[in-house]
């Protein structure tokens, strides 16, 4: 039992350690057209624009490999 017990928490360790971080979007307004810069999705009245970046000023586009 505290083996398989051993065994789960390690697991999980390793696997929050591979973890990366959500990217970010820019997301232009339906209504006037203005631009944010979020993780996740604004609303209804939100369009995704640009992206996915790295910074939360949306400054440092993520180069696919």
């Amino acid at each position: 039992m505290k083996r398989l017990t051993l065994l789960i928490s390690l697991a999980l360790a390793v696997q929050a350690a591979l973890a990366a971080p959500a990217p970010y979007f820019q997301w232009r307004s339906k209504l006037n057209g203005a631009l944010a810069c979020s993780q996740t999705p604004l609303g209804a009245g939100w369009e995704k624009f640009a992206g996915p970046y790295r910074d939360a000023r949306c400054e440092k586009l993520i180069v696919a490999k």
